[in-house]
């Protein structure tokens, strides 16, 4: 089969109805309004727009649904959602509010078995994994709860598991590198690539077009940025056209 064409995701962290984007997790600044965002991204290319509720509670739920749904209303392009989803209900109403895949991260590695039951219940493709990986000791190690929590678990173990109960793609995301600018943990993303068959996200790092091709040409399937679109460094169009300098393969703008 052939390798699917390289796909370039904008990442839009969104805390009580605002882009926000921050280092390393923390630090957080106002970056503008999801929909808005949303429509220029799509109109500059983007294969895919990521909305995380990076403050999910259940007191932010309804405003998390409205916005999800006036954003939904503006795309034609592929819309994940992910952030506070802790059961199959959550999923059943990001879904109807306009979703066309959600992403669990925190509810996944406490509750297994909702990956099989939202794959048998939805199919694979709706389906995305969030795994926040760091550095301890020079070891990867899985972290919960925004980043905040570590588990203890091994990434690349988590990923077979994850893999094996039916998600369709992982976004991982390297919390070591997250807005620093750096580029993507190639390392990480090239091995897990080698060991996996299942399609995998990068995330955490990128600031220019550079770091797009270096993350393709390791193997990334494909890549997620926030903070270079949202400050204007470059855009998604620019990004596409670097590609496709370097001879990798994506959906033209």
């Amino acid at each position: 089969m052939s390798k699917l064409k390289s796909r370039v995701i904008v990442c839009l962290d969104v805390a009580n109805g605002r882009v926000v984007k921050g280092v390393n997790f923390k630090g957080l600044k106002d970056m503008g309004d999801p929909v808005e965002l949303a429509i220029n991204y799509q109109e500059q290319g983007a294969d895919e727009i990521m909305f995380l509720d990076i403050k999910a509670t259940l007191e932010n739920r309804k405003n998390a649904l409205d916005t999800v749904t006036n954003v939904a209303k503006n795309l034609s392009i592929p819309f994940t959602v992910g952030g506070g989803l802790n059961s199959y209900g959550d999923v059943v109403a990001f879904l109807d509010a306009g979703a066309d895949k959600v992403a669990l991260n925190t509810a996944a590695v406490k509750t297994p078995d909702l990956i099989d039951q939202i794959a048998i219940g939805f199919g694979s493709q709706c389906l995305v994994v969030a795994i926040d990986v760091n550095q301890v000791n020079e070891q990867y190690q899985v972290f919960i709860n925004g980043g905040h929590t570590p588990t203890h678990k091994d990434p690349f173990k988590w990923i077979s598991e994850v893999e094996q109960r039916g998600a369709g793609e992982i976004l991982l995301t390297a919390m070591h590198k997250d807005g620093t600018g750096e580029g993507f943990d190639n390392d990480l993303m090239a091995k897990v690539c080698q060991k996996s068959s299942i399609q995998i996200i990068a995330s955490g790092g990128a600031s220019n077009a550079q770091d797009f091709v270096d993350t393709f040409k390791a193997g990334s399937d494909a890549a997620l940025a926030a903070g270079m679109f949202h400050r204007g460094e470059t855009t998604v169009s620019k990004v596409k056209e670097k590609l496709i300098q370097n001879s990798i393969e994506v959906r033209k703008c």
